[in-house]
């Protein structure tokens, strides 16, 4: 199946997945911008680099054969399969940089806005029902057996 054609599927899970690395580019990008705050914002920032982390080894499945990490962190990314788990989990990153406006506002928004459409990209393909897929350029369904 090429990309095209994964598009064209009208599978949710998806759209959510490429949200997601749409998600890691902007919460890299962002957390790096907003670190030099001298403002509490600083907390948000860290937090915005950590969830770009997180879901770049949610959403990149060949990256848990290739990197050294832990069997611990191995268990909590496998935790999140399913498409309700994957919108929970963005759901929670999201607002936690919506949080970020208790300090002051800055572009940290655009991370909790990318965050939350991929939670609701989830969530849809949840309550419609369909099966969750990885895409094959992101390293899903046979990609990661052919490497190792």
């Amino acid at each position: 199946m090429t990309l095209a054609e994964e598009f064209r599927s009208r599978n949710f899970s998806i759209y959510g997945q490429w949200t997601g690395v749409l998600c890691v580019v902007l919460c890299f990008a962002l957390g790096i911008a907003n670190i030099f705050h001298l403002h509490w914002v600083i907390l948000f920032s860290v937090l915005c680099l950590v969830s770009a982390f997180i879901v770049l080894f949610i959403e990149v499945p060949l990256l848990l054969r290739i990197c050294p990490t832990s069997a611990g962190f191995d268990s909590f990314i496998r935790r999140f399969e399913t498409n309700y788990m994957r919108a929970a989990i963005y759901l929670v990153l999201s607002v936690i940089q919506w949080l970020s406006l208790i300090a002051t506002a800055t572009s940290l928004i655009a991370a909790a806005v990318f965050l939350l459409i991929a939670a609701v990209f989830y969530a849809l393909a949840g309550v419609r029902g369909q099966a969750f897929i990885n895409s094959k350029t992101l390293g899903g369904q046979g990609v990661a057996q052919m490497i190792v």
